[in-house]
């Protein structure tokens, strides 16, 4: 008996670990291909999945997570769920590159004006 609840123990753990890893795994909507985007994504098959790739060719890369909401088939709610698992290019939407806040907290140069 006791074998069988040790058993039980460590199946219910490794299905813990399994979720919480699943639940952390991201995709980038502007290169993943419609297998990867449906394996990440909540209720998003692999129809939906075709769709979002379909509308990226079409359309080019998504500027914004909620710009997902424009494919067929994809309402704000699916963005809503999925909303930590998207990456859009090589950081987590909203998330600004240090390079970009550097050089938007940065004044401009001053205009040189010619004088004769």
């Amino acid at each position: 008996m006791h074998a069988l609840k040790t058993l039980g123990t460590s199946l219910l753990l490794a299905l813990a670990l399994a979720g919480s890893a699943i639940a952390g795994e991201t995709v980038n909507i502007n290169t993943a291909d419609a297998a990867t985007i449906d394996r990440v994504l909540l209720n998003v098959g692999p129809a939906k999945a075709q769709a979002i790739v379909d509308y990226r060719k079409a359309n080019g890369a998504f500027r914004s997570v909620e710009q997902l909401a424009l494919v067929k088939g994809i309402g704000l709610k699916t963005v809503e769920k999925n909303r930590d698992r998207i990456v859009l290019g090589g950081a987590r939407p909203g998330a600004a590159a240090p390079a970009a806040a550097a050089a938007a907290r940065k004044p401009a140069a001053p205009a040189v004006v010619a004088r004769r």
